[in-house]
């Protein structure tokens, strides 16, 4: 238990907002994108900076309080916020500084992909960016971050360069690969629970501002032929093309199949490499062509509204075998709900393609 006094001097030390369950703006922030966790936090630490990010670990850990991190809060499982805890919400720190001359940006933890996009693209500038522009930057590149550029850039934490991070014992350190590289090495996939990290260095490249994206969507009887035709495609194509291949509910309308690309090379050669999508059978729409790259990340989002009840799955095929094909045509067709969509993608750029299926 705290004591008011205790809580009033931590609120004292903050720059940022201290808000408490009597709080009138509580319930709107401890509210997460996945609206299937209804956690009610002790206190929710709204960080205006690192100082207070050292403040808020030192206080969580000298009370013995669970702390839970918040970014963007896009997290599906729910890891942003907490029962009786510390959220430490990042939320606000949102700064993007670009250095066009170098290609590269440091972003701070609360910033969105839609944030970070906005600063580059000015410059014609981007890297790897998940396919939700509502979705933070901070979970994505620690989580990997599978995105439209990841067939020829990689993954977002292919391209991140160094991180600024709060320990548990409340030391401020930089990680990079000359610098407390063991730290480094944990962030890209080394394990969890090492620190808050506060802003994130990125290597970008030329991409945009317009490439060639969208989709093409058929109906839900050439599942089959949609998806090998799919798997044979994706093996060939360059790296600059990246695809992937849902199954989905327009709205009003019964489940499709689409192909979703982004291709992020020279705009006359793409046409080229995307005319097969084209004269694959007859398609319900045709929706591929010339688009701003900030207008391609937000082409999902009215799939993944705030608020809706999310849970995902997902596990990496060595190929997208005719079995494979088989299972996910005949569960798509009996799914339980319109809301039910699988999703797969081919990702280049390691030993071999693999694909990653989730649903």
């Amino acid at each position: 238990m705290l004591n008011d006094t205790t809580i009033e001097t931590f609120k004292a030390s903050l720059r940022g907002e201290l808000i408490q369950r009597s709080d009138e703006r509580y319930d709107e922030g401890r509210k997460l994108w996945n609206g299937m966790f209804d956690r009610r936090p002790a206190l929710i630490a709204r960080c205006a900076g690192t100082a207070d990010v050292i403040r808020a670990v030192n206080f969580a850990r000298d009370n013995r309080l669970l702390a839970a991190v918040r970014g963007g809060g896009h997290s599906f499982p729910g890891h942003s916020v907490c029962d009786g805890g510390l959220v430490i919400d990042l939320s606000p720190m949102k700064a993007v500084r670009v250095d066009p001359a170098a290609r590269t940006a440091r972003a701070q933890a609360g910033a969105k992909w839609i944030d970070f996009d906005h600063e580059t693209q000015a410059f014609g500038l981007a890297t790897t960016g998940g396919t939700a522009s509502d979705t933070g930057i901070a979970g994505l590149t620690l989580g990997g971050g599978l995105g439209w550029l990841s067939s020829k850039y990689g993954l977002t934490v292919d391209n991140l360069i160094s991180a600024d991070v709060v320990t548990a014992d409340g030391r401020f350190l930089t990680a990079s690969a000359t610098e407390n590289q063991d730290l480094f090495w944990g962030l890209r996939g080394g394990g969890g629970n090492f620190g808050v990290v506060t802003s994130f260095e990125y290597q970008l490249h030329a991409v945009g501002p317009t490439i060639l994206g969208g989709m093409v969507v058929y109906p839900l009887t050439k599942a089959k032929e949609v998806l090998r035709f799919y798997r044979e495609f994706g093996k060939a194509a360059p790296d600059e093309l990246t695809i992937y291949a849902l199954f989905f509910n327009p709205p009003d309308s019964d489940t499709a199949v689409a192909l979703v690309c982004c291709y992020c090379g020279p705009l006359d050669k793409g046409e080229e490499v995307i005319r097969p999508l084209r004269s694959f059978g007859p398609p319900l729409q045709d929706m591929l062509g010339p688009m701003p790259y900030a207008a391609q990340q937000c082409l999902t989002d009215a799939g993944f509204p705030a608020g809706s009840y999310y849970y995902t799955k997902a596990d990496f095929l060595a190929d997208l075998t005719d079995e494979a094909i088989e299972v996910f045509a005949e569960y798509t067709a009996t799914k339980p709900s319109p809301e039910v969509d699988p999703v797969w993608w081919r990702v280049k750029g390691f030993r071999s393609s693999q694909t990653w299926a989730a649903g």
